[in-house]
């Protein structure tokens, strides 16, 4: 199996995935638009909470460090620093060992390839690309922001008019990544955000055309046609998508072969063009629960 996950939504699928005994040497595509340097230091927000949460070590909210201290942020606010991105200390030591290995000319790939053994992690994680790819919202008022500053520092209170990947066009996939979704018995869409997490790396040029030649799965982010948590409904309805499960099938138009839904949008079961609904209990929060929905998606889709 190969997933594409962006947010907490696919690193906790990914934990599902990762946790079944029949599927072996699973690959975890991770987007990359996220990424921001903060501090002088790269991070890399979506592949580090895929990695703590596989390593076990994710934070109450599913990102971050469970336990961890920031008194690094707090001498740096004493010494006159905006720190409303907060990075803990233990988060801080796994960023800079990153931020060490790109500036001394390793790869995104291969850095995380390294940080993910050193977890303990048996899964691959990579990168979409290892080149630049970021982000960038539009807002309704006009105003062009890095993904983060829309999301952490204001919010993801604006309303989103546009969604532009910079850096996508002239990118290419990490290495690897092409080659696992092709080999894939089956590819995965985490019930991650469309426009904001899985849009990037289908940005990627060659990631789309390999995802529309396999067997695809994708689960569905919304409950009652509602997120969670987090703006997916949202900047789906002011991007122009239908509400609903009709909205994350127009998000994915001519990709999927199985849509898993919440019990909550049961109504919308049943086949819809080439693709067919299924429903089922779609809250993962719980390692046992993202197991049992991976099973659910692998029995369905093959």
């Amino acid at each position: 199996m190969t997933l594409l996950s962006g947010g907490v939504g696919g690193a906790r699928m990914a934990r599902g995935i990762t946790a079944l005994p029949g599927v072996h040497d699973p690959t975890i595509v991770v987007n990359v638009g996220d990424d921001e340097d903060f501090y002088g230091v790269s991070v890399s927000a979506d592949l580090d909470t895929v990695l703590y949460t596989l390593a076990g070590i994710e934070g109450p909210h599913g990102w971050g460090v469970a336990g961890d201290t920031f008194t690094v942020m707090a001498r740096m606010a004493a010494l006159g620093a905006d720190t409303t991105f907060a990075v803990g200390d233990t988060d801080l030591a796994h960023i800079l060992l990153r931020t060490a290995a790109l500036r001394s000319g390793e790869p995104l790939s291969a850095a995380t390839a390294r940080l993910t053994a050193a977890h303990g992690i048996g899964a691959r994680v990579l990168p979409a690309t290892d080149d630049r790819l970021r982000t960038v919202i539009t807002t309704a008022s006009g105003e062009r922001l890095p993904f983060q500053e829309y999301f952490v520092l204001r919010r993801h209170r604006d309303e989103v008019a546009a969604v532009h990947y910079e850096g996508a066009a002239g990118a290419e996939p990490a290495p690897g990544v092409v080659e696992a979704i092709e080999g894939a018995d089956l590819v995965v869409i985490a019930p991650s955000n469309p426009p904001l997490s899985i849009w990037p790396i289908l940005a990627v040029p060659g990631i789309r055309d390999a995802v529309a030649g396999a067997t695809v799965a994708a689960v569905s982010p919304l409950f009652g046609g509602k997120a969670l948590k987090g703006p997916a409904d949202r900047v789906m309805a002011s991007l122009g998508l239908p509400p609903g499960t009709d909205g994350v099938l127009a998000a994915y138009e001519g990709l999927l072969d199985l849509l898993v839904v919440d019990e909550a949008d049961g109504d919308d079961a049943g086949t819809h063009g080439a693709v067919r609904v299924v429903a089922a209990d779609t809250r993962i929060a719980d390692p046992a629960d993202a197991a049992r929905l991976a099973a659910f998606v692998l029995e369905e889709a093959l």
